[in-house]
């Protein structure tokens, strides 16, 4: 049998039903490998959290309505290789460490590593759906900064969270962007969580962008980190080796996986 984490199995569930709409425990047994009763585990969850309709032996696409558009919780472009990022950006997490995550999708994927983790963490965010993840870990105290919730989203934002930051150590963020160019560095489409992000990244010792090849040499509308304060940049192996020769002629540390 196939060894994943639960949110690797969903995943691939989702590209599966995202594909042909609905699915049989057969046919995601032939294409996953793992038993029966764990993919009945997995579609029980996954009704739960509103992302399908359970049907007699198997499941079916929920069709996304206004609210939960805004919602995405498996977002499925690079889904594998925004996992690998994640899984190995946990490895550069320590025990007894304060850590900031943005309120991007991939940093809601690596708060889903961090709960499964034994290590006692701190960990700071403004993104609602990564700090509801990580309070089922008793190890893991979360604070969430202050800010405006927008109709539709699930990400706190404004400067009311600036005091907050100017308040607390934190060792390492992790955070990604819509964009990244080595002359813009990290860019967003979103003008109200930039300035927020801004402070972020003055408020940590250490940045680590999770970024997938999809979002190498574009550009959104802002920036909000500087290529020069990216400390560690994480990105796939479809990444062009032009533009890795590039990051790590930057001086930044550079992991490919």
């Amino acid at each position: 049998m196939a060894k994943f984490f639960a949110n690797e199995r969903r995943s691939m569930i989702m590209n599966i039903l995202h594909k042909q709409q609905r699915t049989t425990i057969k046919e995601l047994n032939n294409h996953l490998n793992v038993s029966e009763a764990t993919l009945r585990t997995d579609l029980t969850q996954m009704e739960k959290d509103g992302l399908i309709i359970r049907t007699h032996g198997g499941a079916m696409i929920k069709e996304k309505t206004n609210d939960q558009q805004h919602f995405p919780i498996y977002e499925t472009v690079n889904q594998l290789e925004k996992m690998k990022i994640c899984q190995r950006a946990s490895q550069l997490i320590s025990n007894g460490q304060c850590i900031l995550l943005d309120a991007s999708n991939i940093a809601l994927e690596l708060a889903r590593i961090l709960v499964q983790e034994k290590y006692r963490l701190t960990v700071i965010t403004n993104g609602i759906q990564a700090a509801m993840e990580m309070k089922e870990n008793p190890n893991i105290t979360v604070i969430l900064i202050g800010g405006v919730l927008r109709v539709g989203s699930s990400t706190l934002e404004g400067r009311f969270g600036i005091d907050l930051l100017k308040r607390i150590h934190v060792d390492v963020m992790f955070t990604s962007a819509s964009g990244f160019t080595i002359e813009n560095g990290l860019t967003d489409s979103n003008v109200y969580e930039i300035e927020l992000k801004k402070e972020m990244v003055k408020a940590a010792s250490q940045v680590v962008a999770l970024l997938d090849h999809n979002k190498m040499r574009k550009i959104s509308i802002a920036s909000y980190a500087l290529t020069e304060q990216i400390d560690v940049l994480i990105t796939d192996d479809e990444t062009p080796r032009s533009l890795l020769d590039e990051i790590a002629a930057k001086q930044i540390e550079l992991i490919v996986v």
